[in-house]
C-alpha cells in the first residue's frame, strides 16, 4: 500500500487583515510560558493520522495555463493544493483559529490564470445564526502558504445547502485583477478591481435571487436564499489587462437563471430563451467551439435533486439546444446534474454527472461530440432471455482506502444492486485536466477520485481505473479520542465515519466492523488494561449503541440498542476493564459487568450525564451533569454527587483522570455566558477543586507519557492562557505551563478532545471539527544525556546511566547514579499505563501508586528504599 502522510506544516501565518478599503496590519501574538525561558518553548511538528478524505469535496479547480496546478475545497475542512510530487493535498488555513473557525468553511476558490502564484476562496461556515460571523475573501499570491482576508459584510455558507454549486468566486482572464463573487441571502453580485483587497456591490446587476430550499421548513439552515451561483467570462475580442466584455452570471431564481453583460459589467440583461424550471448549478465556456454548457437541477443539493437537464447555449449566435442524457437505470426515476467539464485539449469531449443518485449509483456521461451523443460509465441491458445484464466502463479500486466500502465487503457492480464501493454521491466536482486528457478527478461526499486513463473510455470495451485521491485532505469531524497504551496509537469517534483504531498513524485502516458505526461520539480504554476498548455510536440503521472489545478492536461485542435515546452518548470502562458505565443522551445511563452483553440501569445520575473512569481504581467512576460533580465507588453501578457550585453550569466540559493515580481529576470546560470557564484540578476524587491559574478559557484536557525524569504525566489542554489562544503543556503537574502550537498551525474549532500517547512523549492527538485528527509531535524531545563524572548537576537534572533515567535530587558532582542508596539520584520509571515502578532510590510520599512485583501498592507514609510488601507493617498498601 502507498505509504500517505498529510504534509501539515508548510503553512505559514495569515500575515495581514484587511477590512473592505483599509489595509491594517496584523500583530502576532506571543506564546508565554510561565517560565519565561524561549528555549523552553517546544518544536512542534504537525501532521494527521491517515484517514484520506471523509468529507464532501464540493469543489475541484485547476489552474488553467500551469499544468499541474490543482485545488480542491471542503465545506467544513479548509482549502488544499496537490502537491505533485509527493501526490498529496497540502492544507492550506491551518492558520485558523478559535474565534474565525469559520473560515475553515470554503464556499468558492479561485486559482489566477495569470499570475499563477495567485488563489482565492470564499470563507464562511454558515449563513443562518449558527455561525455569529461574517465571512471573508482570503487571498494568496504565493500558492496558499500565506494569506491576507478581505472581510465581508454578510455571511458566507461553505457547509450550506447548495454548497456544491459554482465557482462563486471567479478571476477574469482577460483582466486578473477583476473578481467577481456572487453572494447568497440576496445580497447580490460582488466585484474587486484591486486583485481582490476590496469588494464592492454591483448595483447595476438586477437579481439576487429568490430560490429558497424549503421556506416552509421552519428550519433556518434551510430557509436561506441561495442567491447569485457563479460567473464565467467570453474572453473574444478582449484586449490582455482589460476586462472581459462579455460576462455571464447564473442567479437562483428558476424563471430568470442568467443573465449577460456586454459591457464589462456596467448593465446586465436575463439571457433570452434560457432553460426555466431548474437551478443552474455549473456552467462552463469552451472558447474554441463557442459554447457556454450549463447543467441544471430542481434543488439546491447536495443531498438532493429528482430532476434536472444539461444545455448548450451558442454564445455568437444565441441558441440554445437541450443536449440532455437520455439514459436511465430505473423506471420513473430521475436525476439532476451536477459536476460539469470540458477538455480543454479536446472541446468536444464534455463530462457531465448525476448530482444524486443514491440507489443503486451515480451516472457520470461522456460525450466526444459536444453534446449530441452519450455514453454513461454503467449501463443496464436487457438479454434475449429477459434477464438483466451490467455493461460498465469503469474499474474501481480502493485498496489503498479500505473504509470506502463503508462496512460492507468489496463487491463488483451487479444488476440492481448497490456495488461496494460506490462511485459516489454527492457529486459536484468533475474536471479534467486541462493539460492531460487522461486525467480526471471528482468530488463525493467522502473522498475525490482519479483517473489517469481517462480516454481509454472512448475505446470499444475500454474501461478507466478510478482510485482514491484524497491523501492529505483529512475532512472529519473528530468528537472523541483515546490514546490507549501499547500497539495501538489513537482510537477515534468520528462523526459520519463512525471511526477507526489506529495501530499506525500512516497506514489507512479499516472503519470499524461487527458492529459498523455509521457516526461515532464516544471512546474510552482501560486504565490499567488497555487493549479493553469501548466505543458508542450509531450503527447502519440508527440505531444507538455501544460496543466492547478485549483485544484491541480486533473484534467486538455489541451492545442491545438503547430504547428511546436520542443519542449515543458518553461511555467509559473502568480501570480494569471490568465495568462499562454509558450513558446515552435522552435516556437512563446504564451498566455493563460481562464485557458490554447486557446493562443494567445505574442509580443516582441524572440523563445526559458525561462519564469517565479513574486510571487506576476500578471501583471509582466519575460523572458530570449540570455543574455537579458525580461519583462511584462501586464501579460505576451507583453514584452520587460529591462537588457544585464551584464547576460551570453553563457551556461544555470535558474531564479526565489522571494515569497512575487516584482520585486525580481535572476539568475543563464552561462558557463566557455562564461566567465560569476554565480549568479546574481535583485530588480528592472530585470532591474538592482549585482553579488552575491565567487559564481564562479551557475546553479539553488529557494525558500522556511523562517527560524523561518526570513523576507525573504530561498534561495538554486546548485553551486561552493570559488571553492566547493555543495548545498548553505541562510537564510538572500543572505547576507550569508552555504553548506547543503557534499561529500557523491552530487548526480551527479543536475543543472536542485532546489526548497525550502515552507511549511517546510530546506526542499529542487534537480532535477537530474538519480537519481530522491532528498528530503534534515535539521534534525538540531529546533523550537524556549520559552521567558524566565531571558534570555538576543541579537538583532537577535528569541524566541516563546503565539504561535508566535518573534525576538529581540536590547538587552534586562525581557521584554515579545507583552508587549509593541514599544518594543524590532517583531512578524514575513507569509501566505505559502511568503506574510508576519502584525503584529503590526513589522517594515516595503519602497516596503515591506504584507498580512492584506485578502488583499495585499505595504509599501510606514518605518512603525511600523499602521494597512493597517486603514488611508486614511497612509503608506500602496492597492495591491487589
Amino acid at each position: 500500500m502507498r505509504f500517505r502522510r498529510s504534509v501539515v506544516g508548510l503553512v505559514a501565518a495569515a500575515g495581514v487583515i484587511l477590512p473592505l478599503a483599509v489595509a491594517v496590519p496584523a500583530t502576532a501574538a506571543s506564546s508565554p510560558t510561565d517560565a519565561g525561558d524561549a528555549a523552553s518553548i517546544p518544536d512542534y511538528e504537525w501532521s494527521n493520522a491517515a484517514i484520506a478524505g471523509g468529507g464532501y469535496v464540493p469543489g475541484i479547480v485547476y489552474n488553467q495555463t500551469e499544468p499541474g496546478l490543482v485545488y480542491a475545497r471542503t465545506d467544513i475542512g479548509g482549502a488544499y493544493r496537490l502537491d505533485r510530487d509527493t501526490d498529496e493535498w497540502v492544507p492550506l488555513l491551518d492558520h485558523v483559529g478559535w474565534d474565525d473557525w469559520n473560515r475553515l468553511g470554503v464556499l468558492s476558490l479561485a486559482t489566477d490564470p495569470v499570475d499563477t502564484s495567485r488563489v482565492y476562496v470564499a470563507a464562511g461556515s454558515y449563513t443562518n445564526e449558527w455561525d455569529p460571523s461574517n465571512g471573508a475573501i482570503l487571498r494568496s499570491d504565493d500558492y496558499g502558504a500565506t494569506w491576507q482576508a478581505s472581510p465581508l459584510p454578510f455571511k458566507v455558507g461553505g457547509n450550506m445547502p447548495g454548497r456544491g454549486i459554482g465557482e462563486r468566486l471567479q478571476i477574469d482572464p482577460s483582466d486578473p485583477d477583476v473578481l467577481y463573487y456572487g453572494a447568497e441571502s440576496g445580497q447580490g453580485l460582488w466585484r474587486s478591481t484591486d486583485a481582490g483587497v476590496t469588494f464592492t456591490k454591483v448595483d447595476a446587476f438586477p437579481n439576487a435571487g429568490d430560490f429558497i430550499p424549503d421556506a416552509a421548513s421552519g428550519n433556518s439552515y434551510l430557509m436561506q436564499n441561495l442567491g447569485v451561483l457563479w460567473t464565467t467570462f467570453d474572453t473574444a475580442g478582449a484586449d490582455a489587462g482589460e476586462p472581459s466584455r462579455t460576462v455571464f452570471t447564473a442567479v437562483a431564481d428558476t424563471d430568470d437563471i442568467l443573465y449577460r453583460s456586454d459591457d464589462a459589467g456596467e448593465t446586465w440583461q436575463p439571457v433570452a430563451g434560457a432553460p426555466k424550471g431548474f437551478l443552474p448549478h455549473h456552467g462552463v465556456i469552451d472558447e474554441e467551439g463557442r459554447f457556454l454548457y450549463l447543467t441544471t437541477s430542481n434543488t439546491a443539493g447536495p443531498y438532493d435533486g429528482s430532476d434536472g437537464e444539461v444545455w448548450r447555449y451558442g454564445l455568437d449566435d444565441g441558441t440554445w439546444t437541450n443536449i440532455t442524457p437520455e439514459y436511465r437505470p430505473l423506471a420513473n426515476v430521475d436525476f439532476g446534474f451536477g459536476g460539469l467539464t470540458v477538455d480543454k485539449s479536446d472541446p468536444d469531449t464534455i463530462m457531465v454527472v448525476s448530482q444524486i443518485q443514491w440507489w443503486p449509483d451515480i451516472l457520470i456521461f461522456r460525450s466526444t461530440d459536444r453534446g449530441a451523443t452519450w455514453s454513461p460509465i454503467w449501463e443496464y441491458t436487457t438479454t434475449a432471455e429477459g434477464g438483466t445484464t451490467i455493461t460498465t466502463r469503469y474499474v474501481q479500486s480502493v485498496d489503498d482506502v479500505p473504509w470506502l466500502t463503508f462496512g460492507r465487503e468489496a463487491a463488483p457492480p451487479v444488476p440492481q444492486s448497490e456495488p461496494s464501493p460506490k462511485l459516489g454521491w454527492m457529486v459536484s466536482a468533475l474536471e479534467i485536466d486541462p493539460f492531460n486528457s487522461d486525467e480526471l478527478m471528482y468530488g463525493t461526499g467522502a473522498t475525490i477520485y482519479r483517473s489517469e486513463d481517462l480516454t481509454a473510455w472512448d475505446q470499444p470495451g475500454g474501461t478507466i481505473h478510478l482510485t482514491p485521491e484524497a491523501f492529505g485532505i483529512e475532512e472529519t469531524a473528530v468528537l472523541d479520542l483515546v490514546a490507549p497504551a501499547g500497539d495501538v496509537d489513537v482510537v477515534s469517534a468520528l462523526g459520519d465515519l463512525g471511526g477507526f483504531v489506529h495501530d499506525d498513524l500512516g497506514t489507512i485502516p479499516q472503519s470499524y466492523r461487527s458492529p459498523y458505526f455509521g457516526g461515532g461520539t464516544s471512546v474510552d480504554a482501560a486504565g490499567l488494561a488497555p487493549a479493553v476498548i469501548v466505543r458508542a455510536g450509531f450503527d447502519g440503521s440508527g440505531a444507538r449503541l455501544v460496543a466492547a472489545s478485549a483485544d484491541s478492536g480486533a473484534t467486538w461485542t455489541s451492545s442491545p440498542a438503547a430504547e428511546g435515546a436520542t443519542g449515543p452518548g458518553t461511555v467509559t470502562v473502568n480501570a480494569d476493564g471490568t465495568s462499562i458505565v454509558w450513558a446515552p443522551d435522552g435516556v437512563a445511563a446504564r451498566q455493563s459487568s460481562d464485557g458490554g452483553v447486557t446493562y443494567a440501569e445505574v442509580a443516582g445520575l441524572p440523563v445526559r450525564a458525561r462519564v469517565e473512569s479513574d486510571r487506576v481504581d476500578p471501583s471509582r467512576v466519575y460523572a458530570f451533569a449540570g455543574g455537579v460533580f458525580y461519583r462511584s465507588t462501586d464501579a460505576g453501578a451507583t453514584f452520587a454527587p460529591v462537588s457544585s457550585g464551584t464547576l460551570p453550569a453553563e457551556g461544555q466540559v470535558r474531564f479526565g483522570a489522571t494515569p497512575g493515580m487516584i482520585g486525580d481529576v481535572w476539568l475543563a470546560g464552561g462558557s463566557d455566558k455562564g461566567g465560569v470557564y476554565g480549568l479546574w484540578h481535583s485530588t480528592d476524587g472530585g470532591t474538592t477543586w482549585t482553579a488552575t491559574t491565567g487559564f481564562d478559557e479551557a475546553d479539553t484536557v488529557g494525558f500522556g507519557k511523562a517527560a524523561p525524569g518526570a513523576t507525573s504525566p504530561a498534561i495538554y489542554t486546548a485553551a486561552s492562557r493570559d488571553g492566547v489562544r493555543g495548545v498548553y503543556r505541562s510537564v510538572d503537574g500543572g505547576a507550569t505551563w508552555v504553548r506547543i502550537n503557534d499561529d500557523q498551525h491552530q487548526f480551527g474549532s479543536i475543543g472536542a478532545d485532546i489526548e497525550g500517547d502515552p507511549d511517546v512523549f510530546g506526542r499529542v492527538y487534537l480532535a477537530t471539527n474538519g480537519r481530522g485528527i491532528v498528530v503534534g509531535d515535539d521534534a525538540s524531545a531529546d533523550d537524556p544525556e549520559a552521567w558524566s563524572a565531571k558534570a555538576v548537576y543541579q537538583k532537577g537534572d535528569v541524566v541516563t546511566s546503565d539504561g535508566a533515567v535518573w534525576v538529581a535530587t540536590w547538587w552534586t558532582q562525581g557521584q554515579q547514579p545507583g552508587g549509593k542508596k541514599n544518594g543524590p539520584w532517583q531512578e524514575v520509571a513507569a509501566t505505559p499505563t502511568g503506574v510508576a515502578v519502584w525503584t529503590a532510590s526513589r522517594i515516595f510520599d503519602t497516596g503515591d501508586i506504584v507498580s512492584s512485583g506485578g502488583s499495585l501498592w499505595r504509599a501510606s507514609w514518605w518512603t525511600r528504599g523499602e521494597e512493597p510488601g517486603a514488611k508486614k507493617n511497612g509503608p506500602w498498601e496492597s492495591l491487589g
